[in-house]
């Protein structure tokens, strides 16, 4: 059917393959949110975020309550959230947060990404004093009438700065920071004005980057994403500038 044909079928394939993780981890936030706090979302912060999570990568009504529902029925006890810390070739650093409910199986896998990948995982807390654990939402800028106003109505919240971006979509953005600790109070502040969040999350967020060659990159690149293709792996941060 023509080399067309063939390049619009792997794109499609290869953005089925991402939406399919997209929902794959946003379950597994549904599933230790119920666990950690019940099936509501009305008394349930952190399960409300991981509802707003699946909707911004478009995953289903349905699909979250079916989610929910499994969450509820079964027994999630096993299920845990781990973060693996180490070094990427290039004394990058790397910090692993996954959602497991096997951590034997994790984190041999996360070895052996950075094995494979000329890196070495270390121990938990050796990046403390090169990350900043920060809250962040994400709102699209045409929600928004008066950025200066909602910037000062939500210091009260926590909110510590508030930047412009586009998200993954090329859509216009703020994005806002809170300390890790006042995550809550911002996400409050927000619903409590009727802001629509179309993501939100907590980060680590590098106080120092490395500096490095295209070709160094690439390699520290090709761990990143080996790390990612693991279904257990949520999230990984690193200090690469």
């Amino acid at each position: 059917m023509g080399r067309a044909f063939e390049y619009r079928k792997a794109t499609k394939f290869a953005r089925w393959d991402k939406m399919a993780k997209e929902f794959s981890k946003a379950g597994r936030q549904i599933t230790i949110a119920v666990k950690q706090g019940g099936p509501d979302p009305d008394t349930n912060h952190t399960l409300r975020r991981a509802i707003q999570n699946a909707k911004g990568v478009q995953m289903p009504k349905d699909k979250i309550a079916a989610a929910i529902k499994k969450a509820s029925d079964k027994d999630t006890s096993g299920y845990q959230e781990m973060t693996y810390e180490g070094m990427a070739p290039h004394g990058v650093a790397i910090v692993v947060e996954t959602a497991t409910d096997n951590p034997t199986r994790t984190v041999a896998n996360v070895r052996a990404s950075f094995r494979k990948k000329g890196g070495a995982l270390g121990t938990n807390g050796m990046h403390d004093f090169l990350f900043d654990r920060k809250g962040v939402f994400y709102i699209e800028k045409d929600k928004i009438e008066d950025k200066d106003e909602l910037e000062l109505e939500l210091i009260d919240g926590g909110l510590e700065e508030m930047s412009e971006d586009k998200d993954e979509e090329g859509k216009e953005v703020y994005v806002l920071y809170s300390a890790f600790t006042d995550f809550g109070n911002l996400q409050s502040a927000l619903e409590e004005k009727k802001i629509e969040v179309k993501k939100s999350e907590l980060q680590r967020i590098p106080n120092h980057t490395k500096e490095l060659t295209e070709e160094q990159i690439d390699e520290v690149l090709d761990l990143i994403d080996r790390l990612e293709q693991d279904d257990d792996v949520q999230t990984v941060f690193h200090n690469l500038a």
